[in-house]
């Protein structure tokens, strides 16, 4: 079980609960936001723009290739489930997949 609710393991993928602002001054990860937690995307929400921004900030940030991260819900709205296939950097407040009980 993990400590926050915005995220969860699924084997070795971090799954993770999100609330996307769009049209921000710079892309970075504010915080839990509830039972999400808040990125800021500086790509306009049309056009996709802000799902691929969303998918190459979270593989830069979690050191993975683009491919081994999914947008698996949240198409068109500000709440979006994704998952990262074995991320060697983890958002502050996730704990290792190897270290969760």
């Amino acid at each position: 079980m993990s400590s926050a609710p915005w995220y969860q393991w699924d084997g070795q993928s971090l799954v993770l609960n999100l609330h996307i602002q769009p049209r921000a001054t710079k892309n970075e990860i504010v915080g839990p936001h509830g039972e999400r937690l808040k990125i800021r995307l500086t790509a306009p929400p049309v056009d996709g723009k802000a799902n691929s921004c969303l998918l190459e900030f979270l593989a830069d940030y979690c050191g993975v290739a683009r491919s081994a991260v999914t947008l698996l819900a949240g198409t068109t709205g500000r709440a979006k489930r994704v998952a990262i296939d074995r991320p060697k950097r983890l958002p502050t407040g996730v704990e290792s997949a190897n270290t969760r009980k």
